[in-house]
């Protein structure tokens, strides 16, 4: 999984959306970044918020 902080993405490229695999949900981001897969939606959906203000920093 790459650094966030490491990314040469634009903040204008890190749009995070929710995807479903069976049971389990995770954030992905255009700029590569994937969080962890969990089992409640809400979980996921905190780790794609989390992101946000990180590539905001670059």
């Amino acid at each position: 999984m790459p650094d966030e902080r490491e990314s040469a993405a634009s903040p204008e490229q890190h749009l995070t959306d929710i995807q479903e695999r069976g049971s389990f949900v995770s954030a992905h981001c255009r700029c590569g970044w994937r969080g962890p897969a969990r089992r409640a939606r809400a979980r996921a959906q905190a780790d794609a918020t989390a992101h946000e203000p990180l590539a905001q920093d670059l």
